[in-house]
């Protein structure tokens, strides 16, 4: 059986290269961490499935520009060696239509172990 503290620290590193492969703007590095069954739910709308979520991403890298998305006070509510749920608060800074904008809101993911690999199942961001 693993201990909380190793399952917490694989975790938190997978939500910080999640954060960062969002950061990079290139859709290839975020791909990879999001099941191909996934089901994102933002506040623009609901996403089913890993083209419907590239579709969204893709679209929010087109809109803000410059985008920095942070992930703070990250909380693990579930934590086993085959499931996790987390939930944070989460901020950005870009450029929206040539204007600085910013924002910050909410999150919720369900990250599942699938062929040693873990993978987003769900996320639930809201502003």
């Amino acid at each position: 059986m693993t201990d909380r503290t190793s399952l917490e620290s694989e975790l938190a590193a997978f939500m910080g290269e999640y954060e960062r492969a969002n950061n990079s703007h290139d859709i290839s590095r975020v791909v990879p961490f999001i099941a191909e069954d996934a089901v994102y739910w933002f506040s623009d709308g609901s996403h089913r499935g890993i083209e419907e979520i590239r579709s969204a991403i893709e679209k929010t890298f087109a809109r803000i520009l410059d985008e920095v998305y942070e992930v703070r006070e990250l909380e693990w509510l579930v934590l086993t060696a085959d499931v996790a749920v987390c939930r944070y608060l989460f901020a950005w800074t870009g450029v929206v239509n040539g204007e600085p904008r910013s924002g910050q809101g909410r999150g919720t993911n369900v990250i599942v172990r699938r062929d040693s690999e873990l993978k987003i199942l769900h996320e639930h961001l809201s502003s």
